[in-house]
């Protein structure tokens, strides 16, 4: 189970409404939290009336709770079972400092209950709260439907997509990426913009190969932490005809490539493999990588970092781990089919069949015995979203798009990591991506994202973001 994560919730009141319905809304969300596994950060009932935020000091009371969690709240979630003050919220949020995703629900009214003692009027009370958090330069996300009761199944779904968002926001705005040599010559495409990044709280550290393989070069098959190494490697899937001392390459490897990590707290890396690993060191790190994204600290190959990045952004948003593909054939006749294909570091998850085995394109020009540690394996039918960050230099911007599909069964008789993909309108999308200039590359996870993304992407990273519908 997710670990339980923190949520300040602030009810909204008005004094010429029902102070009942604070009471009755504070009871609705905890029990509600509790189902969903999320913890509520709220005021208490004799901390303001009833709990709720009306007045000025109840928006001080409650800004000071929210400061004293603000390292472990990852959103908001504003509640209005009445109209509520919407200078009460916009005044909580911004004394509150926090910079982190906001939800605004609104109560449905009951048409037998619209008398002067029952009625709620939070259809037209969020469109004030809204406004206000508008005019304060608050950002914030919305109900699919205007009004909802919390106990509304869809709203628990929403509530715990809102927590996605939460989290790729918080991820995004602190992630660290290692970016691992130098980008391989023939590669333009994965070129990108370190202080685009930057400015967005993305940091990269760099690492000369030779550093890394000089390392790994000290080690030697007797030390214990190679050893270590190698068990988990076997442990982790079937060595094939791997040679014995491929599989004390690959280990000596990953313990260098696992103490880079360690040392720099990095969420990610983008390692150079295309082809100076298989020339100066004589294997592939596809191995190490896939294991690495298998256990939440994705990897991309070619220093494709904006490509990490994608895949750190879509395992937030899931919970599940991502893989970085290339857009690679067209499948037969089918204008919404398509082969994605690597020559082999994609996330166990996602190869059932997984086995160590050679990369053969690679093997035609620096031999294949050098390339030992690429996996093989075919990814079977399961949900898709797809997409890609990326920053464009020329407009100064990071820009991203995303969608949804399917994988499936359809035959594939072809080596490598391969999946094949129905995409709705792929043709519509591939204009798209190369009039817009975005790589080969692209990232996909086993999921329904999508939306989750958009929102975390484009209203609060501020990003330039499509949605291929």
């Amino acid at each position: 189970m997710r670990n339980k994560v923190s949520i300040g919730v602030i009810i909204g009141n008005r004094d010429f409404f029902p102070d009942r319905l604070v009471a009755e809304a504070r009871l609705d969300i905890i029990e509600i939290f509790n189902n969903l596994n999320l913890n509520p950060i709220l005021l208490e009932e004799n901390e303001s009336k009833l709990g709720g935020v009306e007045t000025f000091g109840d928006a001080q009371k409650c800004a000071q709770l929210f400061k004293k969690h603000e390292d472990e709240i990852i959103g908001v979630l504003v509640l209005l079972p009445n109209f509520g003050d919407e200078k009460g919220v916009a005044e909580t949020l911004k004394l509150s400092g926090l910079n982190v995703p906001v939800l605004v629900q609104a109560y449905p009214d009951d048409l037998d209950k619209l008398d002067v003692a029952r009625r709620r009027d939070s259809w037209c009370g969020k469109i004030s709260v809204c406004n206000n958090l508008y005019q304060y330069g608050i950002k914030y996300s919305l109900t699919s439907k205007h009004v909802v009761h919390p106990k509304d199944a869809a709203f628990g779904q929403e509530l715990l997509d809102f927590a996605a968002v939460c989290r790729v926001v918080r991820g995004l705005r602190r992630v660290r990426i290692g970016a691992v040599g130098a980008r391989p010559g023939a590669f333009n495409t994965v070129r990108y913009s370190e202080k685009i990044l930057q400015r967005n709280g993305i940091s990269v550290t760099t690492v000369d190969l030779s550093e890394i393989l000089g390392h790994a070069n000290r080690l030697t098959k007797d030390d214990a932490v190679v050893k270590a190494n190698l068990d988990k490697i076997l442990a982790y899937a079937p060595a094939g005809k791997t040679p014995d001392e491929a599989l004390i390459q690959i280990a000596k490897l990953d313990v260098v490539l696992n103490q880079f990590m360690i040392d720099h707290a990095l969420d990610a890396t983008a390692i150079q493999c295309w082809t100076s690993l298989q020339q100066n060191y004589g294997c592939n790190v596809c191995t190490s990588m896939s294991m690495m994204s298998e256990n939440m600290l994705p990897s991309a190959c070619e220093v494709d970092v904006t490509g990490t990045l994608t895949m750190y952004a879509m395992q937030l948003a899931s919970g599940s781990p991502s893989a970085l593909v290339d857009w690679n054939n067209n499948y037969a006749d089918d204008e919404e089919k398509c082969v994605l294909f690597h020559c082999g570091n994609w996330a166990k998850s996602f190869l059932p069949d997984i086995e160590i085995s050679t990369a053969p394109i690679l093997g035609t020009t620096v031999g294949v015995e050098n390339t030992y540690g690429a996996l093989a394996g075919r990814t079977p039918a399961s949900s898709l979203t797809y997409g890609r960050i990326s920053t464009d230099d020329s407009k100064g911007i990071i820009k991203a798009y995303i969608g949804e599909g399917a994988l499936t069964d359809d035959t594939l008789n072809t080596f490598g990591n391969r999946a094949v993909a129905k995409i709705p309108d792929l043709q519509g999308l591939m204009q798209y991506v190369c009039r817009n200039g975005f790589e080969h590359h692209v990232v996909m996870n086993a999921s329904k994202t999508a939306g989750i993304l958009k929102e975390a992407l484009g209203n609060y990273m501020g990003w330039e973001v499509y949605q291929h519908n």
